[in-house]
């Protein structure tokens, strides 16, 4: 997922894509744990998904603070 896709994406589904994300690392956790996955990399692209996710959640409150 490209930075220019997540800020196209509204303040309710970036918290559902977040959400939806973060199940599927947990997913990809339990996968490895019992038998190591074939891509492992997975792993680490979902935690960064996951934190461009946050971070434009993050910017996006922080600009509505600062309109007010």
């Amino acid at each position: 997922m490209k930075n220019d896709e997540i800020r196209s994406l509204t303040t309710e589904e970036l918290k559902e894509r977040t959400n939806a994300e973060r199940d599927k690392l947990q997913k990809l956790k339990f996968a490895h744990a019992i038998s190591p996955i074939e891509n492992p990399m997975k792993i680490r692209v979902a935690r960064k998904i996951i934190a461009r996710l946050n971070t434009e959640l993050r910017a996006r409150e922080l600009a509505e603070k600062s309109k007010s």
